[in-house]
């Protein structure tokens, strides 16, 4: 295969899965000068078709390229492929663009460093299907400089945002997303296991498992508020009104297929708060730092 020449802004798509192909197809019917590979080469050949230009190699991509987006499956691919690269990537920025933890984060972009380009971690919260329109969002973090100076094309893609110049925040972003839909997700299916379990309408209650699930919603900005001031008032319920439906739960939930949700875990909680003589708080301050009782 003829060697590709770095040509002007030239941008590597290192990965021709669903996502990946999503994001140099949108590039190039951007009109921006696209390369791409992937382990398969077979995988990319449709991308070639619609004016990527093929690399044989994760080195040959990356040397001919501003910009590396790295939609792979997860960071160890990204680290395979990282693996792979050698020489000096001075003036490049190289994007991982998938799903993993603040140490996969952490651990990709010491490696960037080696190499000597920049470092962005891309959590994205968009289906393939979504990329490129106004419903994607896509989470940024590690040099700042590196966005600003890529955010035009960047902007392509989603709706950019930066998280923080820690290159483990939008990984930290974009699970804790995720862990907040499956939160609520798997609360609402043991919901609708106890009711189904017990003969109830499940139609019925669904209507008012939206009311409740709603409450949660309406009023997360003041959850949000009441943390950051360190203020934890009672709201519709103290602490010890709190453990009593909890243990409550605890032996309705006893035995599910979902389990308790990690009710019990909660109730110790609330139970070393209420010692600590802090029972006219609500439920927020079980997520607050707790006195050191010798100290007090």
């Amino acid at each position: 295969m003829t060697e590709i020449k770095a040509s002007g802004y030239r941008i590597a798509v290192i990965g021709a899965g669903a996502i990946g192909g999503a994001v140099a197809r949108r590039l190039l019917a951007t009109g921006h000068d696209v390369v791409v590979w992937n382990r398969t080469a077979g995988r990319s050949a449709k991308l070639v078709d619609a004016g990527a230009l093929p690399t044989g190699s994760v080195g040959e991509a990356a040397s001919s390229a501003t910009l590396i987006l790295l939609t792979l499956t997860d960071y160890v691919a990204v680290q395979q492929c990282l693996a792979e690269l050698d020489g000096d990537l001075s003036g490049r920025t190289i994007v991982a663009m998938c799903t993993g933890t603040a140490d996969d984060a952490k651990h990709a972009a010491q490696r960037v460093a080696v190499l000597g380009a920049s470092y962005l971690d891309a959590g994205i919260q968009a289906s393939p299907d979504m990329i490129g329109t106004d419903a994607a969002t896509i989470l940024y973090s590690g040099s700042r400089a590196a966005f600003e100076r890529h955010r035009a094309v960047l902007g392509l893609l989603s709706t950019p945002r930066f998280v923080g110049e820690s290159p483990q925040a939008a990984a930290i972003w974009d699970l804790t997303l995720f862990g907040l839909w499956y939160d609520a997700q798997l609360g609402l299916l043991r919901a609708l296991d106890t009711v189904r379990e017990a003969g109830i309408d499940v139609a019925e209650f669904v209507d008012t498992a939206v009311k409740q699930l709603g409450h949660v919603v309406t009023e997360a900005p003041v959850t949000a508020s009441d943390l950051l001031r360190a203020t934890y008032p009672a709201g519709p319920a103290t602490l010890p009104e709190h453990l009593t439906v909890i243990r409550h739960l605890t032996r309705l939930r006893g035995g599910q297929t979902l389990g308790d949700g990690g009710l019990a875990a909660v109730a110790a909680r609330i139970e070393a708060l209420i010692a600590q003589g802090r029972e006219d708080e609500g439920l927020t301050a079980t997520i607050a730092t707790m006195p050191n009782r010798a100290s007090a």
